[in-house]
């Protein structure tokens, strides 16, 4: 007995996007755009965040290009005289900041 030819079957790659509807072809390209997004947010922080490491390891040979503030290549220093007033007033400014840390 001979067995009728059938028609060659399409491959399973071609059946799997005809039977997804519009609205899953849509899902799909939506989350895969999603996903590229957020790689690109999450490679883009992890640079940012190794730049600022890098500069606090650096940090401190910019400070060394700052010039000194006071002495002789500096500015004079300032001083200027309190009243008793003033002087208790920040002594009690004082008192209420130490005691709160």
């Amino acid at each position: 007995m001979a067995t009728p030819s059938a028609a060659p079957r399409p491959a399973l790659e071609d059946r799997m996007l005809l039977s997804a509807s519009t609205f899953q072809l849509i899902g799909f390209a939506v989350l895969g755009v999603a996903s590229v997004l957020w790689v690109a947010g999450l490679l883009r922080l992890l640079r940012r965040e190794e730049h600022r490491a890098a500069t606090a390891r650096d940090g401190r040979a910019l400070l060394d290009r700052v010039p000194r503030q006071t002495g002789p290549a500096g500015p004079p220093a300032e001083c200027v005289e309190l009243t008793a007033a003033e002087r208790e007033a920040f002594a009690l400014l004082v008192r209420q900041l130490t005691r709160r840390g």
